[in-house]
C-alpha cells in the first residue's frame, strides 16, 4: 500500500478536528453519488423507452426487407431474387406493393399510403396482435377487397371501425397526361371495405398513414403487373440475421438492398441515440459541477492539516508526496460516490422494473405503459463509471495541486 493512499484513506474516514469538514466531504461524496445515480437510471430508462419502440415496430415490420437501389419498383422473376428465395433460412416470402394514393370516405379525404399485401403476412409479422375491433386480418374474399386502416387514419376519415358505405381509393394512371377538360379519366378508382378492425402502431408515421389490402388490390390500383416495391422476409428461428443480411446482399449485389429492421427505421433509432447521447453530455456537464464540492473539501482539509504537512516535511516528503496525499483523497471521494451511485441507480432501476413506483401519469390507458420503461445494460453501467471516475480525477488534479502550493507554505 503506497503512503499517500494510506494517510489519504486515513483522512478520509478518520475524524476531523472540525466537524463541518466531516460534513462538507459527506456532502460531496453524495453530491457525486446522486449525479452518478441520475445517469445510471436516465441511460436506463432511454433503454426501455427503445426497447418498448423495438417491439411494436418488431409487430408491424419485417426481419428482412430488400428493395431496389433505385426506382420504386421491381420484378420478383429477378434470378438473384429467386435465388433468395430458394435459401433454406427463409421461413416466410412475402411480395408487398406499396404507394401514395387519396381516400375518400364519404366528404372527407386524405393521402395515404396503400401496402398491398400477400395473404400470408400475418405469418410475417405479427400484425394479429395490433389489431382492434371485432374483426379479423382479412384482405379479400371473392366478392370484395378490404382495407385495414391504422387507427389515426381512421378518425381523420371518420370512417369508424366497422364502416358501412366503401372507401373510395384513387391513385393516378401511370404514363398518362392529365386532360383538364376531364381529369378524372387520369385516375385509377377503386373501392376497399372494412373488415371490422384497425391497426394500432402508436407509431404515426403508419396509425396516420398507412392502409393494408391485398397485393392484388395495390397492383390494379397503381397499374403494375407483376412488380413489387419490396420483397419482406422471416428466417427461421436461430439463423442469425446479421449473417444472412450479408449473405443475401452478396447474393443481390448492387442492384438491391437489405435491410435489416433498425435500418428499416434509421431516422427513428438515430434520433433516439442523439437524444440520449445530449442527456449523458448534460448529465456529465451536472457531474462536473457536482465536483467543485469535492474541490470545497479538499480545501478544508487541506488547511485542517497543514501541522501534519509540517510534520511530513521535516521526515523528509517533499511537495509531491504531500500534493499526492490530498489528490489521493479527491480521488477516493469521486470513487467513493461513483460506487454508491452506480449500486443506487441500479437499486432504483430494479425497483422501477419490479414496482413501476414512477409512472407517467394520465391514466386510463392514455399511455403505452403505465410507468416508465427501464432496461439496465451492462456496457452503459460501465460507461457512465469510467466518466465519473475520470471527471472526478480530472477536476481535482489541477487544485489540489495549486491549493498544497499556496496554503501549504
Amino acid at each position: 500500500m503506497s503512503l499517500p493512499f494510506y494517510i489519504a484513506r486515513r483522512y478520509l474516514f478518520a475524524k476531523k478536528k472540525h466537524n463541518a469538514i466531516n460534513i462538507i466531504s459527506a456532502i460531496s461524496v453524495c453530491g457525486v453519488a446522486l449525479a452518478t445515480m441520475a445517469m445510471v437510471c436516465t441511460l436506463s430508462v432511454f433503454n426501455g423507452f427503445q426497447e418498448m419502440v423495438e417491439q411494436l415496430f418488431t409487430a408491424f415490420d419485417p426481419q428482412l426487407k430488400i428493395t431496389a437501389r433505385e426506382g420504386k419498383v421491381f420484378s420478383p422473376d429477378d434470378p438473384a431474387i429467386r435465388q433468395i428465395q430458394a435459401l433454406p433460412c427463409v421461413e416466410v416470402w412475402t411480395e408487398t406493393l406499396e404507394d401514395n394514393a387519396m381516400v375518400q370516405y364519404k366528404d372527407r379525404q386524405a393521402m395515404a399510403t396503400i401496402k398491398g399485401v400477400e395473404d400470408n403476412f400475418e405469418q410475417l409479422t405479427q400484425i394479429d396482435s395490433l389489431l382492434y375491433g371485432t374483426g379479423t386480418f382479412l384482405l379479400h374474399d371473392p366478392v370484395a377487397d378490404y382495407g385495414i386502416m391504422g387507427v389515426e387514419l381512421m378518425s381523420e376519415l371518420g370512417t369508424g371501425i366497422q364502416f358501412v358505405d366503401p372507401l373510395q381509393v384513387y391513385a393516378p394512371k401511370r404514363k398518362v397526361r392529365v386532360n383538364m377538360a376531364n381529369p378524372a379519366a387520369a385516375f385509377n378508382r377503386k373501392y376497399l371495405h372494412s373488415p371490422g378492425a384497425v391497426f394500432i402502431v402508436n407509431q404515426q408515421k403508419y396509425d396516420a398513414r398507412y392502409i393494408l389490402t391485398s397485393i392484388d388490390f395495390a397492383r390494379a390500383l397503381f397499374g403494375y403487373e407483376a412488380e413489387v416495391s419490396a420483397i419482406e422476409l422471416k428466417l427461421k428461428p436461430g439463423e442469425d440475421t446479421g449473417h444472412v443480411q450479408e449473405q443475401m446482399q452478396d447474393i443481390v449485389g448492387d442492384r438491391y438492398v437489405v435491410q435489416n429492421r433498425y435500418e428499416q427505421q434509421a431516422d427513428v433509432y438515430r434520433i433516439m441515440k442523439i437524444e440520449k447521447l445530449i442527456s449523458y453530455l448534460f448529465l456529465t456537464f451536472i457531474l462536473a459541477i457536482a465536483c467543485f464540492n469535492v474541490i470545497g473539501s479538499l480545501s478544508m482539509l487541506i488547511l485542517d492539516k497543514r501541522e501534519d504537512a509540517v510534520t511530513l516535511r521535516n521526515l523528509g516528503a517533499d511537495e509531491r508526496l504531500i500534493a499526492g496525499i490530498f489528490l489521493t483523497e479527491g480521488r477516493m471521494i469521486a470513487a467513493c460516490g461513483a460506487v454508491l451511485g452506480v449500486a443506487g441507480g441500479l437499486l432504483l432501476c430494479f425497483l422501477q422494473q419490479q414496482f413501476g413506483l414512477i409512472s407517467l401519469g394520465g391514466g386510463g390507458g392514455a399511455f403505452l405503459v403505465e410507468a416508465y420503461p427501464v432496461s439496465v445494460h451492462v456496457a452503459d453501467v460501465l460507461v457512465v463509471f469510467i466518466t465519473v471516475i475520470a471527471v472526478g480525477f480530472v477536476s481535482v488534479w489541477y487544485p489540489v495541486r495549486y491549493l498544497s502550493r499556496r496554503l501549504l507554505r
